[in-house]
C-alpha cells in the first residue's frame, strides 16, 4: 500500500452550510427600527433585543468586535488570548495546556451598528501540517448593544499520553450567516505533562 499525503483544502475550514437552511435577508438597524413601527408589542420586543438607536453606535467600524478567547480550567486562572492584538502578534502567541485537563472555551465580543445573524466560531487544529481536529461552535444571533457578550462552550478534555504531547497550530475565525468573516487569525498551543 502506498502512503498518501493528506489532502490540503484550499480553505481549511471547508464549506459550512446546513442543508435546508437559508439566512434571512440582511437588514440594517434602521430598517429593523422602522419595521412595524406602529406595533407597540413588537417595539417593546425589539427594544428587549437591543434594536435601538443608542445600541447602533460604537467606536470600532466593525459590526462584531471580538475581544478575547479564553480557556477556563477549574482551580486555575483563565488562559487568555487577547484578540484585540494584531494578527502578527497573535500568530507569535502560544500557551501550554496540561494533558488530560478539563477545560471550557469562552469568547468575549461586542456587536455594534447592526444585527449579526448566525455568528459562529470555527477552528482547525494541525500538528506537523496534518489536520487533527476541526470544530465549529454556534454563538448565535445578536442585536447591536453596548454590553460585552460572553459565550461559553461545552466542557472538553485535552488529549493525554505521550503521542498527544507536542506543538499544535490553530487557525480560527468568527463568521456569520452572510459569510462575513469578523475575525480570522492563527495561533498555537503545546500539550505538556504539566503546566
Amino acid at each position: 500500500m502506498s502512503q498518501q499525503q493528506p489532502q490540503q483544502d484550499e480553505d481549511d475550514f471547508g464549506p459550512s452550510i446546513t442543508n435546508g437552511y437559508k439566512p434571512g435577508q440582511k437588514k440594517s438597524m434602521n430598517e429593523y427600527q422602522k419595521l412595524d413601527a406602529d406595533d407597540e408589542a413588537l417595539r417593546r420586543w425589539k427594544e428587549s433585543l437591543g434594536v435601538t438607536n443608542a445600541a447602533a453606535a460604537g467606536d470600532d467600524p466593525h459590526n462584531v468586535v471580538v475581544l478575547q478567547l479564553a480557556l477556563e480550567v477549574a482551580g486555575r486562572p483563565d488562559v487568555i488570548l487577547d484578540l484585540t492584538k494584531s494578527v502578527d502578534e497573535l500568530k507569535n502567541q502560544s500557551f501550554t495546556i496540561k494533558e488530560g485537563v478539563e477545560y471550557r472555551t469562552k469568547v468575549l465580543f461586542k456587536v455594534q451598528h447592526s444585527l449579526v445573524s448566525g455568528l459562529k466560531y470555527m477552528q482547525v487544529v494541525k500538528r506537523h501540517g496534518v489536520k487533527v481536529d476541526k470544530s465549529e461552535e454556534m454563538i448565535g444571533s445578536y442585536a447591536a448593544k453596548p454590553d460585552i457578550i460572553e459565550k461559553k462552550f461545552a466542557i472538553e478534555e485535552a488529549p493525554s499520553g505521550m503521542l498527544a504531547r507536542g506543538h499544535y497550530e490553530v487557525k480560527s475565525k468568527f463568521v456569520d450567516d452572510d459569510g462575513t468573516v469578523h475575525k480570522e487569525w492563527s495561533w498555537s498551543f503545546d500539550i505538556k505533562k504539566d503546566w
